[in-house]
């Protein structure tokens, strides 16, 4: 838990105090913004508008933290063949608090993982430490807004657009015959006996003395 641990000092804390500043109140309010519009779920976000961005990524934090919520969003959006059991045992309330934590980051290692296996990139995901140890929100962002968009990507997709398209590759083919026309082109990398040219230049020659 990011509270138990011991203080971050030297370049580590350095490293964290940049991470923490890169936190963007904005894309997490839009984050948490979808997710209560895609499961439901009461998150009192009107009341956090004023708040200043650190007390903001509290509350994100504190509201992400069980893994509940980001385990809600998946059934929401994958096939069905993909979803996740919820009356399997880490869903269940434990009874010591050990425990509880343990299947708080199996929450969250479970809502990584059906995000790969969905289509998200790994490195567009984030390590279960990021969120649990509070140790790099901005990337718990990056993985809810391309869980979203890889969603929203779906030709069975037919709901509200949150988030920006996501990129298609466009692939070129070119006959034979196009690419022969290629071969009859002088490239000016080869030369040019146009434009301006060194004709007329003594640099380089010996130094011609002739008597009167």
């Amino acid at each position: 838990m990011a509270s138990l641990r011991a203080a971050k000092s030297g370049s580590a804390r350095e490293n964290a105090q940049k991470v923490e500043s890169s936190f963007d109140k904005e894309e997490a309010m839009k984050c948490l913004v979808w997710l209560r519009e895609v499961t439901g779920a009461q998150i009192p976000l009107e009341e956090q508008t004023e708040n200043t961005k650190h007390k903001f990524s509290d509350f994100f934090y504190r509201t992400l933290k069980d893994g509940l919520i980001l385990c809600k969003v998946i059934n929401c959006v994958v096939p069905e063949d993909m979803q996740i059991n919820f009356n399997s045992k880490t869903f269940e309330v434990a009874k010591s608090e050990a425990f509880e934590m343990a299947r708080e980051r199996a929450r969250i290692e479970l809502f990584v993982y059906k995000c790969q296996e969905f289509g998200v990139p790994e490195n567009l995901t984030f390590q279960t430490d990021s969120l649990y140890e509070r140790t790099n929100l901005p990337q718990v962002c990056s993985a809810i807004r391309n869980l979203g968009i890889e969603a929203e990507s779906r030709p069975s997709y037919t709901g509200h657009r949150f988030w920006p398209k996501k990129s298609e590759s466009n692939r070129r083919t070119f006959t034979d015959e196009q690419m022969r026309m290629g071969e009859s082109v002088i490239n000016l990398q080869m030369g040019t006996n146009k434009f301006a040219n060194q004709a007329g230049m003594n640099f380089g020659k010996k130094r011609m003395i002739t008597k009167d």
